[in-house]
């Protein structure tokens, strides 16, 4: 019987392999900005066509390379970072496996130029499908530009399945936000489609924060920064009033490295408990620094996922730090330069302060209050003190537990209530009328019908309605814009601003009156009618978080994902009071859908009883 084992040709194993580490523009996006950046460049400039499939190029200035390692770098397994075992788990560049070239040149059609200083000439190469069709001297500026041209040519079935150029383009952003925000020291720009998207000077960290989010967060970071012998965090988290509905803003760095870890994000949530709601995510952007011994960042081809020695460590000292950080601005919030320019006429301002004056302030109880023992608490414990009376104003008082004085409980001439006897006004006012709908738990709507009664779900009810009237919306007649007296501004992430340009024609047929105004900031001028006005960034936000929510789902649409995420944000909350005349329209309305039984995620909008089945309860089967 013949041998039915094979070892693959190279060019598929290079393009099966290739599927691990590019799974769409953006994967070659990382790599070759990370790759730039181990070079040693100072400035970094990344050009982009038809949202990276038709061109990915990145150019640095960096060291370059010899015409041997040009061609070499090309190579599966070829790196220049390690040269032994214990090289692996001392890795503090950014690539190190030497499979992102290869796996680039095997999956489209490639061309390099580099020179290193020193050099009069540098090196051209051409690569087609893992084969190198040119190589030959050209003139080059010091660095490397490298461009990666048609992406998938050879690999039709994986192409089809990249998305639209909008959410590629959203997805190559991410990245190049991550590597700009990682290395503020380095000077960065993106040009899609002959236009400049993005230009980042060099600069601190804020500034590179600020730059990208927007400059109305200058006021609103606070500083992290704690060190230990086992590891060190830096870096800002917002103040809880910048906290958002929509994830984005969230950002995790370990030895400059991006990662994910959700693991480290609840550390993060936790610090900030009881400060934002628990539906809002805070922003925040961190570093930590710990030997790589104590890292294991091979454990991923994309690198953004990896495994710590000690996670709870981690925990604790991410919690920790965040909390002292926020603590301390508490205590020491940040000063308002904008003055009152009343305030600045007063004396204490214009008029010098003489010997005079420092002799009489040095006398007053206050000053040696808080100058004496070189503390800011002494109490003066003479019997002149001014504050003696404390101790008489409780002297007579009964003692506490933690002694604390406790204030007489207030006298009225109300007799005592029964918590029995208080009964919902609303369940007493149905109770006079069998056929009116009763609100229970401020989650569920009874409503009484000829065989028994039915109980509805009021929230899964009125996603319900909402999605089959959007649905509508989109097929037949757009709904009513309520106009805004005062159009907002919302200014949103830049991958947040290539998802709302995208969805720009559906929103206004929902009812949005959205104009874009500047880079990533949109003019909000009117909202759905059925949709309270006043909020519209939370609004907005939240349609943004829960579409992303849905973006994994490959059996929806974009138009069915921004429908169900529509409905999702804007349907009534459970807690939420109802009168009867709602709570009868949502009956009305759920029972006139083409399908009541069952919100647009799946889940159950109401349960009927019937009256046998309640006396067979009951046992009244006599």
């Amino acid at each position: 019987m013949a041998d039915i084992i094979n070892l693959l040709p190279d060019n598929i194993a290079n393009q099966i392999a290739a599927g691990e580490v590019i799974q769409r523009p953006a994967s070659a996006v990382k790599e070759l900005l990370e790759n730039a950046v181990d070079a040693g460049a100072t400035e970094i400039q990344l050009i982009t066509r038809d949202a990276g499939k038709e061109l990915v190029q990145v150019i640095d200035n960096g060291s370059g390379m010899s015409d041997t390692d040009a061609r070499m770098c090309f190579e599966r397994h070829a790196t220049s970072k390690i040269r032994s075992i214990d090289d692996l788990f001392q890795i503090r560049t950014m690539g190190f496996r030497g499979e992102a070239l290869a796996s680039i040149a095997a999956v489209s059609q490639v061309e390099l130029k580099t020179r290193r200083e020193h050099e009069e000439l540098g090196t051209f190469i051409e690569i087609d499908n893992s084969v190198i069709r040119r190589q030959e001297p050209c003139q080059a500026p010091t660095g490397t530009s490298i461009a990666m041209k048609n992406l998938f040519f050879n690999v039709p079935a994986r192409r089809n399945f990249l998305k639209s150029n909008a959410a590629e383009m959203r997805h190559i952003v991410d990245e190049f936000i991550r590597v700009a925000l990682a290395f503020p020291q380095l000077q960065f720009s993106l040009n899609s489609n002959g236009q400049q998207m993005f230009h980042f000077e060099k600069g601190s960290l804020k500034q590179r924060i600020v730059s990208i989010l927007g400059q109305h967060y200058n006021s609103k970071l606070v500083t992290v920064k704690e060190s230990t012998d086992y590891m060190n965090i830096h870096g800002f988290v917002g103040k809880p009033e910048t906290a958002k509905k929509t994830r984005g803003d969230q950002f995790f760095f370990v030895n400059n490295r991006f990662i994910k870890s959700s693991y480290l994000n609840h550390a993060v949530m936790n610090a900030f408990a009881e400060m934002i709601p628990s539906d809002s995510f805070p922003l925040y952007v961190l570093f930590i620094d710990l030997d790589p011994a104590h890292v294991d960042i091979n454990v991923h081809p994309t690198k953004q996922e990896i495994k710590f020695d000690d996670e709870r460590i981690l925990y604790a000292f991410v919690q920790s730090a965040i909390k002292h950080a926020l603590a301390q601005f508490s205590v020491t919030p940040a000063l308002d330069f904008d003055l009152d320019p009343g305030i600045q006429q007063l004396d204490a301002l214009t008029q010098p302060f003489t010997d005079e004056k420092k002799a009489q302030s040095a006398g007053t109880s206050i000053y040696k209050t808080f100058t004496s023992a070189n503390q800011a608490h002494v109490i003066d414990k003479s019997s002149n003190s001014n504050l003696q009376h404390w101790k008489e104003l409780y002297g007579t008082a009964p003692a506490r537990d933690n002694d604390f004085p406790m204030p007489p409980m207030p006298q009225n001439d109300f007799p005592p209530v029964s918590t029995a006897s208080v009964i919902d006004e609303r369940w007493q006012e149905a109770a006079t009328d069998q056929k009116g709908p009763v609100q229970v738990h401020q989650q569920y709507i009874l409503s009484q019908i000829k065989s028994g009664f039915i109980l509805v779900d009021q929230r899964s009810a009125h996603e319900r309605i909402l999605y089959e009237r959007y649905l509508r919306a989109l097929a037949e007649k757009p709904i009513a814009t309520q106009q805004s007296l005062f159009p907002q501004t919302l200014e949103l992430l830049p991958a947040d601003s290539v998802i709302v340009h995208e969805m720009l024609p559906d929103l206004q047929a929902l009812g949005y009156d959205l104009e874009p105004f500047g880079q990533h900031t949109f003019v909000v001028r009117g909202t759905p009618a059925d949709i309270q006005t006043g909020n519209e960034q939370a609004t907005i936000e939240g349609l943004l978080e829960q579409f992303k929510n849905f973006s994994n789902e490959l059996k929806h649409n974009r138009r069915e994902r921004l429908v169900r995420s529509m409905a999702r944000n804007n349907a009534i909350p459970s807690g939420k009071p109802l009168s009867t005349r709602e709570m009868q329209n949502i009956i009305d309305e759920l029972f006139a859908c083409s399908m009541p039984n069952v919100s647009p995620g799946g889940r159950g909008t109401f349960i009927s009883f019937k009256l046998n089945d309640l006396e067979k309860m009951f046992d009244r089967g006599f």
